[in-house]
């Protein structure tokens, strides 16, 4: 029953201990990213900094480095916190071998005094011959080798325990020594960021005295986000009233089919056929969502598309979001962000998240949207300086639909990705795969 007992707590240690591994080597590896992401901004701002003139291109980029530090700050507290739970387990499992040490040394001591008070060959074979017959001198004897044996074991696991307390003793040690440089890099981001913050608002500042030129900048990049808004809108509504449509028309053919079945069946004196596996009647008072899943493959296409949610690819293979879904006040006008805007490299291929078919594809004021449904969900992805899709075009996940653009006035490369649940847009970080 102890060995059972010893075995699962074995299993469970060993489960727990590869668990954290995983999830070490995840935040490992996001820690490191985030670390190149900031060191390629940083050597972009040095560059822009040189330029006696403040732009807002400055200011983004010292958006981006902020929001990239609180990221790295929080992945390092995650990390610490796992730390923290491999010192508890260690410093426990340290602990428990010194126990067993402790005990395996005291019976040893134990069998050595023993063993001292008994160690005369005369007094071990006055021991076997005086039994009372062969059967139990051979025991006697079978007893003393036992007992011979069961002393170098016992010696062997003192060595083996002293042996696994050292290495462990080592783990517990070098995991204090990471979790103290984690803790270090930790305050140096936290010194940064103190800093960053500071110049933004120094940046802010300076860009207060261009605020006619600024505003106008801002109106215009407002016009062209309503503009892509108006357009993606447009698209989902198209394909709802399509849907709808033929769902209609599709209902309106059963109907007579099977207004012609009952008229044959009163014909020949038969009773009325039952249609079997009846689809669900569309009519102008159903929903969306009901439209957009009329068909089976649409509603399958809907539940993948739903059982992935966390897990899509990222349209860029490289990016980091320079503004989320919500509402923003820039410059004292008010932008709805339906998406997020993912900064990437120049020349950047722009690729589908997801197996869809392409909607619409349309030139906003100088750029390329693509539309994409999934279902009753829909993905957009503008500010493409080139479409490598067309309307109706069958795509698959990861799949190429455009080239990104950039500003030429700021020299930012960005993709703006929305997501929408029929017509309503949802926050489309939650649903891609962490970063």
């Amino acid at each position: 029953m102890k060995f059972f007992r010893l075995l699962l707590i074995f299993i469970c240690t060993c489960v727990a201990v590869n668990s954290f591994a995983q999830s070490s080597a995840e935040l490992k590896r996001r820690r490191e990213k985030l670390n190149d992401e900031l060191d390629e901004l940083n050597r972009e701002y040095d560059k822009v900094r040189k330029d006696k003139s403040v732009s807002l291109k400055q200011l983004n980029i010292l958006k981006a480095q902020i929001n990239l530090r609180e990221d790295k700050i929080s992945t390092i507290n995650s990390e610490v916190r796992n730390l923290d739970n491999q010192i508890s387990e260690n410093t426990n499992t340290v602990h428990t071998l010194q126990g067993q040490l402790d005990q395996l040394k005291k019976d040893y001591a134990g069998m050595v005094l023993f063993a001292y008070h008994n160690k005369s060959a005369y007094n071990k074979l006055m021991f076997i011959f005086a039994a009372s017959d062969f059967n139990q001198a051979y025991k006697r004897l079978k007893y003393l080798q036992q007992f011979g044996n069961y002393r170098q074991r016992q010696a062997e696991s003192i060595q083996g325990t002293q042996k696994d307390l050292g290495i462990k003793i080592n783990v517990l040690d070098r995991t204090k020594k990471e979790k103290r440089t984690l803790l270090e890099d930790q305050e140096k981001e936290k010194r940064n960021l103190d800093k960053q913050r500071s110049d933004q608002v120094v940046v802010v500042s300076k860009l207060s005295k261009q605020q006619g030129y600024l505003k106008q900048q801002q109106r215009t990049k407002s016009k062209q986000i309503s503009a892509i808004n108006r357009q993606i809108s447009s698209a989902i509504r198209k394909e709802i009233a399509e849907a709808r449509r033929k769902a209609e028309a599709e209902a309106r053919e059963r109907a007579a089919a099977e207004r012609a079945r009952i008229a044959a069946a009163e014909r020949d004196n038969k009773p009325a056929p039952v249609a079997s596996n009846k689809p669900k009647e569309i009519t102008k008072s159903s929903s969306n969502s009901d439209v957009l899943n009329a068909t089976p493959e649409a509603a399958r296409l809907s539940n993948d598309f739903l059982g992935n949610r966390g897990s899509l690819p990222w349209p860029v293979t490289n990016g980091t979001i320079t503004q989320g879904f919500g509402t923003y006040y820039i410059e004292g006008i008010k932008t709805e962000n339906t998406g997020v805007d993912i900064r990437t490299s120049s020349g950047a291929t722009v690729r589908a998240v997801f197996n869809g078919e392409v909607s619409n594809v349309v030139n906003v004021s100088g750029t390329y949207l693509v539309v994409i449904r999934h279902g009753e969900y829909f993905t957009a992805y503008s500010n493409l300086r080139s479409a490598s899709v067309a309307r109706g075009q069958k795509v698959s996940t990861k799949q190429a639909v455009g080239v990104v653009a950039t500003d030429g006035a700021t020299g930012e490369t960005e993709v703006h990705f929305d997501l929408y649940k029929g017509q309503t847009p949802v926050n489309p970080k939650i649903w891609l795969a962490p970063d």
